[in-house]
């Protein structure tokens, strides 16, 4: 178990280069503000989608039995690059006092609906 942040890259408070965990390598599907019913949570709200994109990965982590230092990498795709510095209060409260991820950013021109401004696509590492 590791951080890895070679000398010579940029460093940042916000992320690691490299997260080493032991385990099983799992890729699951990248997370939105979908309710449980497939409803769009927060229209119009960057606040609120921020919220359920990282409660559905808190979902997705409890039903796979593992916590949150077992997330690698995170990708974030964003509609509009405003709402970056609202992600980054909810993005800390959600590691904090854990090793951070590695991670990445991208404006992307749409997602899976025209309603949602967020998605994050995380990968985990399952203890054996």
């Amino acid at each position: 178990m590791g951080i890895i942040n070679p000398a010579g890259l940029k460093a940042r408070n916000y992320y690691n280069h490299v997260k080493i965990r032991p385990g099983i390598p799992i890729f699951p599907t990248g997370q939105v503000a979908w309710d449980e019913n497939g409803n769009v949570v927060g229209v119009n709200d960057i606040k609120q989608q921020i919220e359920q994109v990282y409660a559905n990965i808190d979902r997705l982590l409890q039903g796979l039995g593992v916590d949150r230092d077992c997330i690698v990498r995170t990708t974030t795709y964003v509609t509009n690059l405003a709402v970056v510095s609202e992600i980054h209060p909810v993005r800390e409260r959600f590691f904090s006092g854990l090793e951070l991820p590695a991670s990445t950013l991208f404006q992307v021109p749409a997602l899976a609906e025209p309603e949602l401004m967020l998605e994050i696509d995380v990968v985990i590492m399952k203890p054996l």
